[in-house]
């Protein structure tokens, strides 16, 4: 039997991405967005309010990060989905954590994030930012020859439902492969 629930961001699990961007000023900003997605192969989109600061910066920048959250820093992650920039401007540097200027964008890189894309904003629509992702980089820790290992990654996702942020490191399937044997 079904019970009908509340109405919620009702998917799960949603990704735990943190947008970074310069400000105006070069300092850093990061906040923590569960809404995005990959729009098409090389393009992300991030449904975020133009009342953020970060947005702000992309807009001005015209380029932004994503790095994928991980486990080993839930903290850092949570803090910066809870400070907003336009109110405590110096956020990152509260965090502990480090970054490098992307080679090929106007945006930094936070270093102990495991995976990052980097992007150049194409635009700001009714759905939020769009950009495209002109390179990838990823932690040789979470490598397994030249390919990212997602169990060496410990991605973490969002519980719409609970507020709860879960590891994500288990495969258990094949895509694209296992379906085959309903054919």
């Amino acid at each position: 039997m079904r019970k009908n629930i509340k109405v919620t961001e009702a998917i799960f699990p949603m990704p735990v991405l943190m947008i970074v961007t310069y400000n105006e000023d070069g300092s850093i900003d990061v906040m923590n967005a569960a809404w995005g997605t990959m729009l098409e192969r090389n393009e992300v989109i991030l449904n975020l309010t133009e009342t953020h600061k970060t947005v702000k910066n992309i807009k001005e920048r015209k380029a932004f990060t994503v790095s994928i959250a991980d486990s080993n820093h839930v903290v850092e992650a949570d803090y910066f989905g809870l400070v907003s920039g336009n109110n405590t401007p110096n956020k990152f540097a509260k965090s502990g954590l480090t970054a490098t200027k992307s080679e090929n964008v106007d945006a930094p890189i936070i270093n102990e994030f495991p995976i990052c894309l980097e992007c150049e904003f194409i635009e700001y629509g009714e759905c939020g930012v769009i950009g495209k992702v002109v390179n990838v980089t990823a932690d040789e820790k979470v490598m397994n020859g030249d390919n990212i290992d997602i169990s060496l990654v410990n991605a973490i996702a969002f519980d719409p439902y609970t507020h709860g942020y879960y590891k994500v490191n288990e495969r258990v399937g094949n895509a694209f492969k296992d379906g085959l044997q309903l054919k």
